[in-house]
């Protein structure tokens, strides 16, 4: 069984679940830390199994753009390659769109003020980013050696079966903010439409996947050294459909029911952190709450704001990615438990975890721990002074500490949550 709920809220939609991948299970509600390009910065895959993270999150056009898919499949998919191994999602492409026709129209800006933007590339002359966007799909410029890429439905999860994440995602147009109505309208439909064509493409590989090792097994228990027709395992991926609909109410509800009804075994909520304020962000998912499964897993992309995850897992989201806590920790902005294990156990929306600027020059001559009620390497074996000391003088060994003690303080605030979930307080 991929997802199964293990408790049930009395008080919420919210519930206490186990995702079961190929790679490992996934205790629900659980933090995704966000590993871009096949990496979570400053961090060896031995400290995430240290510090219990239990998912990563991998960028699907990044990893296109370089390495290169074949290489990672060549190399036994992207567990192998990377050493990640825990579960890992990928995207579909989808949030480049967003990204990418942003910087574009930001370029447009700029053209306009007779700024010249193209670029060389064996000294011939580029456009860059997204070149275009239609129903058959998108066609970006690489931003690592300006060759262009195109993503199409079929495509992006052709580019995802060969990374080998555990849970893929179906390819979406995520709609950037301030979009009116009639272009969120079309391009939600339009996501609805690349969600058919997706599932089609992970179905039909997946039955040619199925054929080829059936003739290969024929193939060996011909052979006279024939020993055992499993040799070699088909990894069970899972596609989740995504939900748009922007800013708008009617969307966001006509776009869950489609991807709800949709052969998909879970469902990831999009287009919800691309500049819209918490309130709007709240709203979007309120919206669709009521209508999200009950058997399926449920991701929300983009969100991992400590009072953001205590208000949405009230809705269902089983699984929450964000950079935020990785992407603090480099800038030197450290997470502080103290004071705030008994707040957030009363789960009250305005909890937050504490956060210091650890390159204030106060904490120079601190010799206290990083934090005093964290019980993680880093608050074990250092102190203030000396985090301060590496941030200082840019010595590497900084992100990784901060890095390490972020994702930790992560992993506690959801054991307290699923605690909470099943002791009827959330």
């Amino acid at each position: 069984m991929f997802f199964q709920i293990l408790h049930q809220s009395k008080k919420s939609r919210a519930r206490v679940g186990e995702i079961n991948t190929f790679n490992g299970i996934i205790k629900t509600p659980s933090f995704v830390a966000v590993g871009t390009k096949g990496t979570v910065k400053s961090i060896l895959p031995l400290l995430l199994k240290e510090i219990k993270t239990q998912c990563a999150f991998v960028n699907t056009y990044h990893l296109v753009t370089h390495p290169g898919v074949e290489i990672i499949e060549k190399a036994g998919g992207i567990h192998k390659y990377t050493g990640l191994d825990i579960p890992l999602m990928s995207d579909s492409g989808g949030f480049q769109i967003f990204s990418l026709a942003r910087k574009k129209s930001q370029i447009s800006n700029l053209k306009s003020q007779n700024y010249n933007l193209k670029f060389k590339i064996n000294n011939e002359e580029k456009e860059p980013f997204l070149i275009r966007i239609s129903d058959n799909g998108v066609r970006f410029r690489s931003v690592f050696d300006g060759s262009i890429i195109e993503f199409t439905p079929e495509k992006s999860i052709e580019y995802q079966k060969k990374i080998g994440a555990d849970i893929i995602m179906a390819f979406d147009e995520c709609i950037y903010y301030g979009a009116d109505y009639q272009y969120t309208k079309k391009a939600t439909e339009r996501t609805h439409r690349w969600l058919l064509r997706s599932i089609d493409k992970f179905k039909s590989l997946r039955v040619n996947e199925l054929k080829s090792l059936k003739a290969r097994n024929k193939n060996l228990k011909n052979s006279k050294n024939f020993k055992n027709p499993l040799n070699k395992i088909i990894k069970n991926q899972y596609l989740y459909g995504i939900i748009q609909g922007g800013v708008y109410e009617d969307l966001r509800k006509q776009s869950v029911e489609f991807v709800v009804s949709s052969n998909v075994d879970g469902v990831a909520i999009g287009g919800v952190s691309v500049g819209e304020s918490k309130k709007e962000m709240r709203e979007q998912v309120r919206w669709v709450s009521g209508f999200l499964p009950k058997d399926k897993p449920v991701h929300l992309l983009g969100v991992g704001q400590i009072d953001d995850i205590l208000d949405l897992v009230k809705y269902g989201i089983d699984t929450f990615d964000c950079v935020e806590p990785t992407r603090l920790a480099r800038m030197g902005t450290i997470y502080q438990i103290k004071n705030q294990k008994s707040k957030i156990k009363s789960y009250n929306s305005k909890s937050k975890i504490n956060q210091i600027d650890i390159l204030k020059g106060k904490y120079r001559f601190d010799l206290s721990k990083v934090d005093e009620n964290c019980d993680c390497y880093i608050c074990q074996n250092f102190n203030k002074s000396y985090l301060h000391h590496l941030f200082k003088t840019r010595e590497l060994l900084a992100y990784t500490l901060a890095t390490y003690h972020n994702l930790w303080v992560m992993e506690k605030l959801f054991e307290w949550i699923r605690e909470g979930i099943e002791t009827g307080r959330i």
